[in-house]
């Protein structure tokens, strides 16, 4: 096979418009060294020598396996345990004291990656709620970390973000084949619901929320499609729900329709 050809302006072009079509992420100029390089591998898979090729490959309706390990590939997971703690803090001493008892907690994990949000939450939940019902939805558009995030399993690096009293009651320590790994037990894994979904398309019918986590994500995307998806997930969260952002995002210029309670961490009113 010859050599790739160098990405060019315009094929770049190319492919920052499949991912704003298809995910709502818009990429700037810099990130131009980081698509050459990750989708590189897969003109070398397929003996392409050009990144045209590759860009007309993945939209042939028969390549739709293809054109999701792109997307894939094009979009950022980068995640851990116990993330934004102070998150967490709020969670379990203001938000979880004022839920109705008796009625399902419900949670979404809108932007689940990995898995290790979910599972972070499910910690929290088994921990204080007891034997009182709740339920965690995680989503994400990468079929390939949501493989990861369902197999609740991950490097032992990962256990230092842990608190230790979690670490022992919820993971499991790897032996033999799986030395250095940990593994979240399976009735926190059994708990939650992955699926894939698409933030910038018609959601499914999942039901309405006490909680919406969808953090970390709307950096890569431009207001109007940060006001689509808000406006979407406003409905499936309930009347004085919460809906947490990350720290480094906000809703200002966004929407109006979530009232804030504290950095990052937002409230539907029953207006």
């Amino acid at each position: 096979m010859d050599q790739i050809e160098s990405l060019t302006v315009k094929e770049f072009g190319l492919f920052k418009s499949f991912i704003y079509a298809q995910a709502g992420i818009a990429l700037s100029d810099v990130k131009k060294p980081l698509v050459s390089g990750r989708l590189s591998k897969r003109l070398h898979f397929h003996q392409l020598n050009s990144f045209t090729q590759y860009y007309k490959l993945i939209n042939d309706p028969a390549n739709a396996k293809e054109k999701q390990i792109a997307i894939d590939l094009l979009t950022t997971n980068e995640t851990h345990f116990f993330r934004e703690p102070k998150h967490f803090d709020f969670f379990k001493e203001v938000i979880l004291p004022k839920r109705s008892k008796g009625k399902p907690f419900r949670v979404w994990s809108a932007a689940c990656s990995s898995g290790e949000e979910p599972y972070t939450i499910a910690m929290l939940l088994d921990e204080h709620l007891g034997k009182e019902p709740w339920e965690i939805v995680a989503s994400d558009l990468s079929t390939k970390v949501l493989q990861q995030a369902q197999s609740g399993c991950y490097n032992m690096q990962r256990a230092s973000e842990i608190p230790r009293p979690y670490l022992t009651k919820y993971c499991l320590k790897g032996t033999g084949d799986h030395d250095g790994e940990l593994l979240i037990v399976k009735e926190l894994r059994q708990r939650i619901k992955f699926l894939q979904v698409n933030l910038t398309k018609p959601f499914p019918d999942l039901g309405q929320f006490d909680v919406i986590f969808l953090r970390n994500v709307m950096i890569y995307f431009d207001v109007e499609t940060k006001r689509q998806i808000t406006d979407q997930m406003l409905p499936l969260l309930k009347n004085d729900g919460y809906f947490m952002i990350s720290h480094s995002e906000s809703l200002n210029g966004v929407t109006e329709k979530f009232v804030s309670e504290a950095p990052s961490i937002y409230k539907k009113t029953a207006n």
